[in-house]
């Protein structure tokens, strides 16, 4: 199947130390040059079909939304190699972004705060269009925006509105909306649902999938709650620590997880049963920092399963099944 995005052994760094001066300390008598470096993202490589959703999941700080947005070039990568369309996108500066800023959009966390509170919800929707050239006057832009509206449940009298006079789960819609409004092949979601009530939560995920199907474009969708993951996903990808741990399709990790982060993740889902996944154990301790990235296996000092190699060699990925990959040496 053709890929829609492609990327391989991607790398995101930031720096914490402001200047030269911030890099120097002064420890055990004597001074010392001390590097403070997040490493958020470490030699990630996966890849999304065209017309498929492509989910990663994990914990909060794993470095998920950092991905996100290096992807979509927002913050440029520190290594690896980014493919859209069969493009390679790695390298290009801001201008030369612009056309594909079309083809990709972005619908964030934050509702709120990633919609202009100067701007009505009408012009929200029409300045991109206009921008991208994709209508030729500002009269079909504003009936494509009472359109798109209307599909995601917003009442063409509420389009002069601004973003503080709607609720959450609205303003949620009015983020997809604007996303819709230059015809983009793919979009990314950053945990769109998180901050929503449970009720209004169904909504969305169902809009967004009803969405999908009518205009055919690919996600990459971010979440940490599994059932989410469960309703709107192809396949998916499990992260720790800026690492990608486990990817595979649904019913490879749903059916089969394979790695022990990956077990702990649905054992820590409340059953009404109250038994645990076959064979799973409780993680102990705290994650690690993204400054001081553990040795070996970056889960090793959490891990039930943990040998004396994990702690020294950062195991390989392997294909356990086709399609289904773990990093661990387990396997």
């Amino acid at each position: 199947m053709e890929k829609i995005l492609e990327v391989k052994n991607l790398e995101q760094r930031f720096d914490l130390n402001k200047g030269i001066l911030d890099k120097i300390k002064f420890k055990n008598g004597k001074f010392i040059k001390e590097e403070r470096i997040v490493n958020a993202v470490n030699n990630i490589s996966f890849s999304i079909d065209k017309g498929k959703v492509f989910s990663l999941v994990g914990e909060s700080g794993c470095g998920k939304s950092t991905t996100a947005r290096t992807i979509i070039k927002l913050i440029d990568p520190k290594g690896g190699n980014i493919r859209f369309d069969g493009k390679d996108i790695t390298n290009l500066t801001g201008n030369e972004m612009l056309k594909y800023r079309k083809k990709m959009q972005m619908i964030f966390q934050d509702p709120y705060a990633s919609l202009n509170p100067r701007q009505r919800v009408l012009d929200i929707l029409t300045e991109p269009m206009l921008f991208h050239q994709v209508v030729s006057s500002k009269s079909e832009a504003m009936e494509k925006a009472f359109e798109i509206l209307k599909k995601v449940g917003i009442r063409s009298e509420q389009a002069t509105r601004y973003p503080h006079q709607f609720s959450g789960g609205q303003r949620q819609r009015i983020g997809i909306a604007r996303a819709l409004a230059v015809e983009p092949e793919f979009i990314i979601a950053d945990e769109p649902v998180s901050a929503l009530d449970v009720s209004i939560q169904a909504q969305i995920l169902n809009l967004m999938m009803d969405l999908k199907e009518e205009y055919n474009f690919s996600y990459l969708f971010i979440a940490h709650d599994l059932s989410v993951v469960k309703h709107i996903s192809d396949d998916l990808g499990v992260m720790y620590l800026g690492k990608i741990v486990e990817k595979g399709s649904k019913k490879h990790i749903f059916n089969n997880p394979l790695h022990p982060y990956t077990k702990a993740l649905f054992s820590a889902v409340p059953k009404l049963s109250g038994t645990n996944l076959k064979n799973s154990k409780n993680v102990q301790g705290e994650i690690p920092s993204a400054i001081n990235l553990p040795s070996g296996c970056y889960f090793h000092e959490r891990c039930p399963y943990a040998k004396p190699i994990c702690s020294k060699e950062m195991p390989i990925e392997k294909e356990v099944e086709k399609g289904h990959c773990v990093l661990c040496h387990q396997y």
